[in-house]
């Protein structure tokens, strides 16, 4: 005969597994979180609104956000943010990824943002119209500043396997613009038969597919870079009141942070034709991006980040508790670093604005915060590779190409820390069969 665990007796089991990591985990404090996500999971109104604070967001969403970086979020945001003429474009910009659990993950590691951005147009092919002026603009009035640098958008599906500008692109993948592109509002694809086709930016926005646009933006007084990208989910408001996603598929709302509580009624405009089954539809998304990090692109950390997203809104509350605690830990800085390479990379373009000396400072910091937080082999091993990364960017310079030593001290750093967080995921007998199943089953097919 079998009995069922007491919430209790799942906690302590939580609790062995953090100490044997070396993880102080607060019983009370676990608790209370599981109480509070059951209660907004089973809330009929799930939307929260921070009057103090002018924010908004889904319940369990709001549970792991912490305002204290408000201000440098929404400095970015008048970045990233598309706008467009009042009562024809209108918009809700939210922090989404580890940006809008900050109370959880105290280093994240970019600046995503989501916008929903509606635009209210006689015609779905006018409303791609417009949409393709207001990004545009946006990126035209972005391309370079003192604390930032335009990288790319995505708007578009190529329909052809080919090459741009000598690199291979896949049909049904998304199409991604360069700055200059953009400013003459087309590209070229060589076909594989070569013959060449034209796409124009307008063209693209009539099926945009994946919409996003993406800066790399530093911070002088804290010597930070990140990627601060904007995920757009744009949608066609009809002259009947009726509203359809561009792209197909109308976004669900369970991983973001509004910044500003006076679009709660575009947001909540929009959100009502938001479809039934979104929760499940976007568990199964996060489980596929899990699957990737898992099999395809090994990397613990990511998948981490996207099971603690799958287990808290799948009722697997007590994975959650163990993932959410894992990454309150300070060593958890070690995911920061996935940040620093892939800004490294983006910093280091031709023709960047972005300064090395910048990219140097971060790096630096790290260091020492990685001396502060760890202890032990894990130190020397993560600080020799990190202090052998920071060497290689001495000889950089502002807008030049990262070098072959940079690329090969970075896949040091990342094979390190990808096992650090392999090595606690797995501690957690529950999480092991989560992970050991999705692993067997890539491997059968």
């Amino acid at each position: 005969m079998t009995t069922e665990s007491t919430p209790s007796e799942e906690i302590q089991r939580i609790v062995e597994s953090a100490q044997r990591l070396g993880v102080e985990l607060d019983e009370e404090a676990t608790l209370q979180w599981l109480t509070a996500i059951a209660a907004a999971q089973s809330d009929d109104d799930p939307l929260q609104i921070d009057v103090e604070n002018g924010i908004f967001g889904h319940k369990v969403s709001m549970l792991d956000f912490s305002p204290h970086d408000l201000a440098r979020f929404r400095q970015i945001g008048s970045i990233v943010e598309v706008t467009g003429p009042e009562g024809v474009v209108e918009g809700a910009l939210a922090l989404s990824g580890s940006a809008a659990q900050s109370k959880i993950q105290s280093f994240p590691g970019d600046a995503d943002f989501f916008q929903r951005l509606n635009i209210i147009a006689p015609t779905r092919a006018e409303a791609s119209d417009i949409l393709a002026e207001v990004l545009r603009e946006k990126v035209l009035s972005t391309l370079q500043g003192p604390t930032y640098q335009f990288l790319e958008a995505k708007l578009g599906t190529h329909e052809t396997d080919g090459t741009v500008n000598g690199s291979p692109v896949r049909k049904g993948s998304p199409i991604s613009w360069s700055a200059p592109e953009i400013a003459v509002g087309e590209m070229l694809v060589e076909k594989p038969d070569g013959t060449t086709v034209t796409i124009s930016f307008r063209e693209a926005a009539h099926d945009p597919g994946w919409c996003k646009l993406d800066w790399v933006v530093a911070d002088p007084e804290r010597h930070q870079l990140s990627n601060a990208s904007n995920v757009i989910d744009v949608t066609w408001e009809a002259p009947d009141g009726e509203i359809v996603a561009l792209d197909g598929y109308l976004d669900a709302y369970f991983q973001e942070v509004y910044l500003d509580a006076d679009a709660v009624p575009v947001f909540a405009k929009v959100a009502s034709f938001v479809s039934d089954d979104a929760l499940d539809d976007y568990v199964e998304k996060l489980e596929g991006e899990v699957r990737k990090y898992l099999t395809k692109n090994l990397n613990y950390g990511k998948a981490a980040k996207r099971m603690y997203n799958v287990f808290r809104l799948s009722g697997r509350h007590m994975d959650a508790a163990f993932v959410r605690e894992l990454f309150d830990e300070p060593a958890t800085i070690l995911y920061q670093v996935w940040s620093l390479i892939t800004t490294l990379q983006n910093a280091t373009v031709p023709g960047s604005s972005i300064p090395i000396e910048e990219v140097q400072a971060q790096a630096d910091s790290l260091v020492l915060d990685v001396v502060t937080t760890l202890e032990g082999d894990e130190e020397v091993e993560i600080v020799s590779a990190l202090l052998a990364l920071r060497r290689t960017l001495d000889g950089q310079e502002t807008g030049e190409a990262t070098t072959a030593a940079v690329e090969a001290a970075q896949t040091k750093v990342v094979n390190l820390i990808n096992t650090f967080f392999q090595e606690r995921l797995m501690e957690m007998p529950t999480i092991r069969e989560y992970i050991d199943g999705m692993q067997a089953e890539s491997q059968a097919h």
